[in-house]
C-alpha cells in the first residue's frame, strides 16, 4: 500500500479556480443531489404510496430500505472496482442504469415490484457516488481547492435532502407519487453530461491492478443485509427460527468477512485504514448525522400526516426549516471550522444533531414548535458535519485509497439512513396494531403510534449519541503527527 498522502498527489492539468471546473463539479453535484434527495422526497410520499399500492407498515419501509441496503452493502465493492477499472467509466456505467431503472417506475403496479425497483436503484447509487467524492478530491491540487470543491458538492447533498419533503409533498398536491422518481433520470442525464464533458478519464498510473476480493465482498454484503433485515424478521416474522437463522447468519457473514480481510492478499478493505484515528472519527461523525437526519425526517413526516392529519402539503411546509438553515448556514460553517478547528467543529456539530433527536423525541409530541427546535438543530448540527467528516477522512488516508475512502463515508451515512429507517419502521410495527396508512384510526390506536414515535426516537437518539461519543473518542487518539496543523496544510497548497 502506497504511504503517499494525499497533498502529494500529482494532478494533471490542475484547474486553479473552482470556476474552471464548473462543468465537473456540475455533474458530481448532480450526483449527490440524487443520492440524498431520492431517499427524503420519498419519505413525504410513504403513506399515499401505502394507500395507493395497499401495502401493509413492514413492506413500507422496505420501500426506502431496499434502496439503503441495496447501496450500502454494495458501496465497497464498487468503490474497490473504481479504483481498478476507472472511476468515471463506473460513474457513467451507474448513471446510465440509474436513469432506466427510475424509468420503470412508471410500469409498477405493486409494492413488491416498487421494491425491487428501489432495489436496482441503489445498486446503481453505489455505482456512482465512491467515484464522486475521489474525483472531486482529485479534480485539484491544493488543500483549499479541495474543501471548497466538497463543500460544494455536500451543499447539493444536503439541499436536496432538506428540500426532498417540500419538495415532494408540493408534487403530490397536483400530480402522482409515480412522478417523484421518474425525476431521478434528468438528473442523471445532468450528472452524465457533467462527468462526460468535464472529468478526464483515470490515468492508468491512478488506477491498481490487483484482483477484486470478490470474497470479501460477498461475506461484507451478506453482513449488511443481514444487519439491516434481521430486526425486521423478529416482528414481521411467522417464526422465530427464521429470526434467529437470520441473526446467526448474520454472525458468521461479520465473522468471515473480518476473517477474509485480515488474511487476504489484497483485501476489499483494508481494516488497518478503518482504525486510522482520523478516518474511524470522521466515519463516526458522519454516521450520527446521516442516521439523525434521515430518523427525523421519516418520524417527523409520519406524525404529522398521520397522527396530527396534516396534507401532504402542508407537511412540506412543515420541514420548509430544514431548507432555510442549510440555506443560511452555508456560509458560516468555513468560518467556524476555522475559528473552533476542524475536530471541535465535528464533535459540538454532532452533538447538535443528538440534541436535535432528543428534543423531538421527548417533547416533539406536545406541538409543532418543539418540532421546529428538532428540525433546526438538527439541520445545522448536519450542515458542518457533511463538510468536515468527509474530509476529515480522506485526509487520514493514504492518497492511492481516496475511491475506498469515500466508499467507507458514504457507506457510513447509507448504513445509518438503513438503520435509522429499520429501526423506526420496526418500533411503529410492533407497537402499533394495524396498518399506520388506515384512513381512521382508533384513540387506542392513535395513541399508540404517538408512543412507538417516541420510542423510535429515543432508541436512534441513544445510537446517534454513542456515534459522537466514539468519533471524540478516536479524535483523542490523534497525535500532532497524524493531523496536518494549518501551518503544515498551507505549505502544502
Amino acid at each position: 500500500m502506497s504511504l503517499r498522502t494525499a497533498a502529494t498527489v500529482p494532478v494533471a492539468s490542475s484547474p486553479p479556480r473552482l470556476r474552471d471546473a464548473w462543468v465537473a463539479l456540475s455533474g458530481l453535484s448532480a450526483v449527490f443531489l440524487f443520492e440524498m434527495l431520492d431517499t427524503s422526497v420519498l419519505n413525504v410520499a410513504l403513506p399515499t404510496i401505502g394507500r395507493d399500492l395497499a401495502a401493509p407498515t413492514g413492506s413500507l419501509q422496505w420501500v426506502t430500505g431496499a434502496y439503503s441496503v441495496a447501496f450500502g452493502g454494495l458501496m465497497l465493492l464498487f468503490g474497490a472496482v473504481s479504483d481498478r477499472f476507472g472511476r468515471r467509466r463506473i460513474m457513467l456505467v451507474g448513471l446510465t442504469l440509474l436513469a432506466c431503472a427510475s424509468m420503470l417506475t412508471v410500469l409498477v403496479s405493486s409494492v413488491e415490484q416498487l421494491v425491487a425497483v428501489r432495489a436496482l436503484m441503489g445498486v446503481a447509487a453505489a455505482m456512482t457516488t465512491p467515484g464522486s467524492m475521489a474525483l472531486a478530491f482529485r479534480l485539484f491540487s491544493t488543500e483549499d481547492l479541495r474543501v471548497r470543491a466538497l463543500t460544494i458538492i455536500s451543499t447539493a447533498g444536503l439541499l436536496g435532502l432538506a428540500v426532498g419533503p417540500t419538495v415532494g409533498g408540493l408534487v403530490l398536491a397536483v400530480a402522482p407519487w409515480q412522478v417523484l422518481l421518474v425525476a431521478n433520470a434528468p438528473i442523471a442525464a445532468i450528472a452524465f453530461l457533467g462527468i462526460w464533458a468535464g472529468v478526464s478519464a483515470d490515468r492508468p498510473d491512478d488506477l491498481h491492478r490487483d484482483p477484486v476480493d470478490v470474497a470479501g465482498a460477498l461475506l461484507g454484503t451478506a453482513t449488511v443485509v443481514g444487519a439491516l433485515v434481521t430486526p425486521t424478521l423478529f416482528v414481521v416474522s411467522t417464526s422465530d427460527r427464521t429470526a434467529w437463522g437470520a441473526v446467526v447468519a448474520t454472525v458468521v457473514a461479520a465473522v468471515g468477512f473480518v476473517v477474509r480481510e485480515r488474511t487476504a492478499r489484497h483485501p476489499l478493505l483494508d481494516l488497518r485504514l478503518v482504525a486510522r484515528p482520523l478516518v474511524a472519527s470522521g466515519l463516526a461523525y458522519k454516521a450520527a448525522a446521516g442516521l439523525a437526519m434521515a430518523g427525523l425526517s421519516y418520524m417527523v413526516t409520519l406524525q404529522l400526516q398521520l397522527a396530527w392529519g396534516w396534507p401532504p402539503a402542508l407537511a412540506a411546509v412543515g420541514t420548509l426549516p430544514q431548507v432555510v438553515v442549510l440555506l443560511a448556514s452555508g456560509r458560516l460553517v468555513g468560518p467556524f471550522v476555522r475559528r473552533v478547528g476542524l475536530d471541535r467543529a465535528a464533535w459540538t456539530s454532532a452533538t447538535a444533531v443528538v440534541a436535535g433527536l432528543a428534543v423531538f423525541a421527548s417533547l416533539g409530541r406536545l406541538g409543532y414548535p418543539w418540532v421546529l427546535l428538532a428540525l433546526v438543530l438538527v439541520a445545522a448540527g448536519t450542515r458542518v458535519v457533511g463538510v468536515v467528516a468527509g474530509t476529515t477522512v480522506l485526509r487520514g488516508l493514504p492518497a492511492d485509497r481516496t475511491s475506498v475512502g469515500a466508499a467507507l463515508v458514504d457507506t457510513a451515512s447509507e448504513l445509518a439512513t438503513a438503520v435509522g429507517i429499520a429501526a423506526t419502521g420496526t418500533i411503529l410495527t410492533a407497537l402499533v396494531s394495524g396498518s399506520i396508512t388506515a384512513t381512521t384510526w382508533t384513540p387506542t390506536q392513535a395513541h399508540s403510534f404517538q408512543a412507538a414515535i417516541s420510542v423510535a426516537g429515543l432508541t436512534i437518539t441513544v445510537i446517534a449519541a454513542a456515534l459522537v461519543c466514539l468519533g471524540a473518542l478516536c479524535a483523542r487518539r490523534t497525535t500532532p503527527s497524524t493531523t496536518p496543523t494549518t501551518t503544515q496544510e498551507s505549505s502544502d497548497v
